[in-house]
């Protein structure tokens, strides 16, 4: 083949990754497989999470692909490169931007980047299985119409009390908030959290655990600690 055609193959597969990827987040992560999906909406600060599995089971494929595309000389290759790469991007976008997993600190100021951020900070605004928007990875919707549709599964806002985990149950409801969902940048003031109306959503962050005792939040103890 070709060096076009490798290339297209590579592009082509990446962009079918994005759908293969929202489609497994929305009804295996959030569906059968929820049981090891549920440790990075409910994260306490642990450095590995259960959920991180699925990035291990979802490597096999294209390690598989490359191995017998290179073997046999076959284009299955150039699909498993481009699953690799698709890897990557979700590394560097969710685990290393969004969540700040790793040694990677960027505060978006705008674009789509920001945007990105945004989406998913309103995705993990719920900690249950159920009820939650946004399960793309390298593509976000337009915030304005998430933060409608978060509203509109929750019967237009949030309940406080659940939101202060105060359920009748004493369990994780679909409306019991985990976080703040405003984080800003003590230097310029900048914020990449979606500006939600009041009542409407909840005021903790949804990807960071709860600060410590004495009131403070460590750099190791939250993903979008505050910046002082």
């Amino acid at each position: 083949m070709s060096a076009m055609v490798n290339v297209l193959i590579v592009i082509v597969t990446v962009a079918a990754m994005e759908l293969v990827a929202r489609y497994t987040h929305k009804h295996i992560m959030h569906g059968w497989g929820w049981g090891w999906h549920k440790s990075h909406h409910q994260r306490e600060g642990r450095t590995l999470e259960l959920n991180d599995l699925y990035a291990v089971a979802f490597s096999i494929p294209s390690i598989l692909l490359i191995y017998f595309g290179v073997e046999l000389g076959h284009w299955m290759l150039w699909v498993g490169v481009g699953m690799t790469i698709y890897g990557i991007l979700y590394f560097l976008v969710h685990d290393a931007l969004v969540h700040e997993r790793w040694p990677f600190r960027m505060k978006p100021k705008g674009g789509y980047l920001k945007r990105l951020v945004q989406a998913h900070r309103l995705h993990h605004a719920v900690e249950d299985r159920d009820g939650c928007v946004s399960f793309g990875f390298l593509y976000a919707g337009p915030i304005d119409k998430l933060k409608a549709e978060l509203r509109a599964l929750h019967g237009g806002r949030f309940d406080a009390a659940a939101a202060r985990g105060e359920s009748g149950s004493g369990g994780i409801t679909q409306q019991r908030i985990h976080r703040q969902a405003s984080v800003r940048d003590g230097r310029d003031g900048a914020s990449t959290a979606p500006d939600l109306p009041s009542g409407s959503v909840a005021t903790t962050d949804p990807a960071a655990p709860a600060p410590a005792a004495d009131g403070r939040r460590s750099e190791s103890q939250g993903l979008w600690p505050r910046r002082r």
